[in-house]
């Protein structure tokens, strides 16, 4: 067997299409075809169910593809140990939860360029739980997440906090009229929220659960300053970072609601594979703006 085959095949698993693999190897599909064939000639058996679309492994396929991307990273280590002295260059797959994506990222991304200039940063977003889940799987070298505090990352993966996400329980001004709320007596007014898979949504529904009540879900939609607007004009209460609360349009209209046995807040983390070569310093100055990003919403609040 042969490298450019391993690399063949992890390029048509990632993908799950003999097109994609392709074009990110700057090859044909004829030729990525080829490697692939070579290479299960080589090993003796299918790593492909070609019946299904889109491809899929077969289940000796997976085994074999987890090997063939811990060697696919162990060449990339290799090559960087040898040119320690060049600049960073080709591509810096990063996942990042839409929240810290709207709070943080465009001066972090700003940074990395400066830092770096002949890297590319190839941003996606997602809920937490499947960034985390693609960094394990190798399609993203690291992601920006937000973890709940008892949350306990894959053994393949190592991570840094990057400090705490505040959250606010905000109404439309005036709808409610004492200063400090149970958060059961915000039961009768409905939430705004995003949908299932969101960590604030989980973080309340637990709360609301350990009180031996459900959600009451008004209304489900992606979108912080949607949601900000929905809940300004009385369709239910929100549950929103602060950072963005203070950066609404929607501001003015909004009353912060004190919840007296609710205080919600997520930890912020870099997580990324434990072997990760020279793309550890282009990581480290993403995490370092997104922590000062935090910081400084902090510092702001407590001015």
């Amino acid at each position: 067997m042969k490298l450019d085959e391993i690399e063949a095949f992890v390029a048509v698993v990632r993908g799950q299409s003999l097109s994609q693999a392709a074009n990110s190897l700057a090859l044909t599909q004829p030729a990525v075809t080829r490697r692939i064939q070579n290479f299960e000639e080589a090993l003796g058996v299918a790593l492909l169910d070609r019946n299904t679309k889109p491809l899929r492994t077969t289940p000796m396929g997976r085994a074999v593809y987890e090997q063939c991307r811990a060697v696919v990273r162990e060449i990339e280590v290799l090559k960087a140990l040898v040119t320690d002295d060049a600049p960073l260059a080709g591509v810096l797959r990063v996942g990042v939860a839409q929240t810290v994506a709207d709070v943080a990222m465009l001066k972090a991304l700003h940074a990395l360029r400066e830092a770096h200039p002949g890297l590319q940063a190839r941003v996606s977003t997602g809920w937490s739980s499947l960034l985390l889940q693609k960094v394990e799987e190798g399609e993203l070298d690291a992601a920006v997440v937000l973890l709940p505090a008892n949350r306990s990352l894959p053994e393949a993966l190592v991570g840094e906090s990057l400090g705490a996400l505040k959250l606010a329980v905000v109404a439309r001004k005036g709808s409610m009229t004492k200063r400090v709320v149970a958060l059961a007596e915000c039961q009768a007014h409905g939430w705004v929220l995003n949908p299932d898979g969101c960590g604030f949504r989980a973080g309340l529904q637990h709360a609301l659960a350990a009180q031996g009540h459900a959600l009451k879900l008004n209304l489900e939609t992606l979108g912080t300053e949607l949601q900000l607007g929905l809940v300004a004009d009385g369709v239910g209460l929100g549950l929103v970072p602060l950072p963005l609360l203070q950066a609404s349009t929607h501001a003015a209209r909004l009353d912060v609601i004190q919840v007296s046995d609710f205080r919600p807040e997520i930890a912020v983390w870099m997580v990324r594979s434990r072997v990760l070569g020279k793309m550890q310093s282009a990581l480290t100055v993403l995490a370092e703006s997104i922590a000062r990003s935090f910081e400084a919403a902090r510092l702001s609040r407590a001015a």
